[in-house]
């Protein structure tokens, strides 16, 4: 092997390691490892015993070296499976069985070529075509390509071959395996990539092994793979001391050293990853279900990822308990009610465009079948303390289901793990498409896109793009839910010495959205709410207080409204962005891989105090939507017809918004 040929260079994920040490606290728990606070601060279980560790260990958990807003691990919607685990227990066969490669595998072909190839990049060549790897090897500077890389879950398909007894694949496999365990000793924690993926490849190694079993036809790891054992040890020592805490990435970790213990019969193992799992369960998914990660898809990655942390330790005679079933369950329902009337997860933080995955029985197989099958969530309207709040006009009883409105608003705590700066912001979806959107998941590469997609002005939000805002935490003052309108009220200061406040109503039948926006600030500032559109949209601005989007030859459009009240808006008041570079604006990534143009909807103002009065509302392509305004004494009241269908909408002093009719 090569590894006293291969330098360690000065790759961009060593280079961004050097800078991050120094300025990774400014953003603390920005990754899902990156919590510090809560990592396992107890004196680490060593995993002791033949065969050992090739180094002695620190006695205590050091501090990862973290990627600001950044993160590798399987992305919900696409590297994550498709199935979710069983429901019903399963038996206690004393074995951890392989939990496949989600997705990354490459051809036999390319394998045996020494190639690998990840997302839409070229496939690209990391070794010489006899298993020596270049393990520094990071073509396209993208910590994820060289992070998944580092995992071997590329190596899936020769490892598959090897199982079926190809010979000549398993050899050529294990050949990479064993090239990266000699290349790569322990520990590898000064190379951030090769950290990240630990838990991936240990369940790589795990599935290797077992190929060797299956495909050789033996019951005992052969001597020539001695190394494999001691390679999982090593894994398991670097687990247990470098442990991430509370998330999904130490979920994942617990339950790969849990299936080193299984496999390897070290009880020991089991005993403190079913600790972890245990503590980690409660913080991971409160018992309203929602997750600590802030994102909708990494809520769905939560609820799979728990389904086989149950099957695991089952599988290998642990009992889970009952509060993961019970998490789960509120996680299932707090799922369905994040899912559009699309049939789509709402894309809230990190997550791509993805479908709910069903599970007999529960909510989530309910909305995944778009209602056809499994249980009705028990509400349509739901407030979660974590600040998220999803609502919908029904679940098909007296429309289809496709056809209901559907929305979400951010609120709480300020942003971390896979979170966005999105508080305040709404997603709108009507008419049986999405009317008001989130950019989506721009990846895990530290550029300007992920700075804007992780940024107010990627949302639906009165931003302040003259202040210096920051992710502060946002209260929601008031909720109210009647049986056709939902109205709340939320407050915040994203800047210094700027306050802002939003009340929003969503109506029935008609179904569309009010806002109310007001900013106060010490010193002049420009205000601008913001509404993103789906790329297909095309917007003509017809006055100051009225835009009209429409996909060409749709049957459905949508009027964005901005009515005056105690402010007029300026003739300049209603702007639109699309596919701006610089600054970044006007964009969608419905997967990490595709950026999309789409417009954004702007209503400005400058001054000290901005008030901006919305109103979003979609109709049918041959309605006409049309407003008056009339004042009644300190209230002012709104006048809507949408087609034939009129309401009333009141504006309290305050700002408190009310359906009158």
């Amino acid at each position: 092997m090569a590894s006293q040929r291969k330098r360690r260079l000065s790759t961009t994920v060593a280079l961004t390691l050097a800078c991050v040490l120094v300025c990774a606290v400014a953003f603390a728990g920005a990754v899902f490892v990156l919590m510090p606070g809560t990592r396992d601060r107890s004196t680490p279980v060593v995993a002791s015993g033949s065969p050992t560790p090739t180094r002695a260990k620190s006695s205590a958990p050091s501090p990862k070296p973290t990627l600001p807003d950044s993160t590798e691990e399987p992305l919900p919607g696409v590297d994550t499976p498709a199935t979710p685990p069983p429901a019903t227990p399963v038996a206690n066969t004393g074995t951890y069985e392989c939990p496949g490669y989600s997705g990354i595998q490459v051809p036999v072909a390319m394998l045996m070529n020494d190639t690998f190839s990840w997302g839409d990049d070229p496939p690209y060549k990391v070794g010489n075509g006899n298993g020596d790897i270049n393990w520094r090897s990071d073509p396209y500077k993208k910590p994820s390509w060289y992070m998944w890389l580092h995992s071997l879950r590329w190596l899936g398909a020769g490892i598959e071959a090897g199982q079926r007894g190809d010979r000549k694949v398993l050899a050529h496999t294990m050949a990479i395996i064993h090239d990266w365990v000699q290349d790569n000793p322990y520990s590898w924690k000064g190379d951030v990539g090769a950290w990240e993926a630990t838990m991936h490849r240990t369940n790589v190694l795990l599935c290797a092994r077992q190929a060797v079993l299956t495909g050789m036809h033996v019951r005992t790891l052969p001597a020539q793979y001695a190394w494999l054992d001691k390679a999982l040890i090593d894994h398991a020592q670097f687990m247990i001391v470098n442990f991430s805490g509370m998330s999904n990435h130490g979920t994942d970790e617990s339950i790969a050293l849990f299936g080193v213990g299984c496999t390897l019969k070290r009880p020991e193992l089991k005993t403190l990853a079913v600790n972890r799992l245990t503590e980690a369960i409660t913080t991971a998914i409160d018992t309203q279900g929602s997750t600590n990660e802030q994102s909708v898809g990494y809520a769905m990655f939560n609820y799979l990822l728990w389904g086989r942390a149950t099957t695991a330790l089952q599988r290998c005679g642990s009992n889970p308990g009952p509060v993961i079933s019970q998490r789960r369950a509120a996680l299932s329902e707090w799922l369905a009610l994040a899912t559009k009337s699309t049939g789509y997860l709402q894309q809230v933080g990190d997550a791509v465009a993805q479908k709910p995955t069903g599970a007999a029985g529960t909510p989530l197989d309910y909305v995944a079948s778009l209602g056809k099958r499994g249980t009705k969530p028990s509400k349509r309207i739901a407030v979660y303390d974590a600040g998220y709040i999803f609502g919908r006009t029904g679940w098909g009883e007296t429309r289809p289901f496709a056809q209901e409105s559907t929305y979400s608003i951010r609120y709480g705590v300020a942003r971390t793990l896979h979170g966005h700066d999105d508080h305040m912001s709404i997603t709108y979806s009507s008419h049986g498409r999405d009317v008001l959107i989130d950019p989506g998941h721009s990846g895990y590469q530290l550029d300007k896109w992920q700075a804007w997609s992780k940024s107010a002005a990627a949302h639906n939000v009165m931003t302040i793009p003259s202040a210096d805002m920051a992710s502060v935490e946002t209260q929601l003052v008031q909720a109210s839910i009647t049986p056709t309108a939902e109205s709340y009220s939320l407050a915040d200061s994203p800047a210094p010495g700027v306050t802002r406040k939003r009340d929003v109503l969503v109506l029935k039948d008609p179904d569309l959205i009010i806002t109310l926006d007001r900013g106060q600030s010490v010193g002049p500032q420009r205000y601008e709410t913001l509404w993103h559109l789906a790329p297909d949209q095309k917007v003509t601005v017809q006055s100051p207080t009225t835009a009209i989007a429409a996909k060409p030859g749709d049957k459905s459009k949508t009027y964005l409204l901005q009515i005056p009240y105690k402010q007029q808006p300026p003739k300049d008041g209603i702007t639109v962005v699309q596919g701006q570079q610089d600054p970044v604006q006007g964009w969608y990534y419905p997967d990490i891989f595709h950026r999309e143009s789409a417009p954004v909807v702007k209503f400005g103002r400058n001054g000290t105090s901005a008030t901006i009065l919305s109103a979003i509302v979609p109709a049918n392509s041959t309605e006409t939507v049309t407003y008056k305004t009339r004042t009644v004494g300190t209230m002012l009241f709104v006048d809507l017809t949408v087609g034939a269908r009129k309401t009333t909408i009141r504006v309290l002093p305050d700002g408190r918004l009310t359906r009158i009719s």
